[in-house]
């Protein structure tokens, strides 16, 4: 059994941001030396999501909206959350989007549909904040 824990930094310097990370992710899978296993990759932060869709900007543009009409940012006093910061949205809009994605790795690839890509999705930024890479296999 083979195993690999890696850490992708981040750093934005806008509240929201939708970042792709399958190179990455591809990158850790082929330095794991796994051919046949599992990787986890999940968002270290409660304000910050990893998901897989397709890597287009108007359905990019689509989760903003839609995340924006269900738990607007403002004003910041409709959240009994918000006091010391105002991030009660962002707390919400990952619990949407999601904390983690696991993937097949198949002779040493990400088992992926054909349009499938792997995002880091910040939801408060303006901060340091990782994610976690953890694969497992033979």
């Amino acid at each position: 059994m083979k195993s690999l824990r890696k850490e992708l930094w981040f750093n934005v310097p806008t509240r929201r941001k939708i970042i792709r990370i399958t190179g990455e992710v591809e990158q850790a899978v082929a330095e794991s030396g796994v051919q046949d296993g599992l990787c986890l990759v999940n968002a270290m932060h409660i304000t910050a999501s990893v998901f897989i869709n397709d890597d287009e900007s108007g359905l990019h543009a689509d989760f903003e909206d839609w995340l924006e009409t269900l738990a607007p940012e403002k004003p910041y006093s409709r959240y009994r959350h918000n006091g010391s910061e105002d991030n009660a949205d962002a707390h919400l809009k990952r619990t949407i989007m999601g904390r983690e994605v696991v993937v097949a790795i198949t002779n040493g690839k990400l088992d992926l549909g054909p349009w499938e890509q792997l995002f880091y999705y910040e939801l408060d930024g303006r901060r340091k904040k990782r994610a976690l890479i953890k694969i497992i296999g033979a």
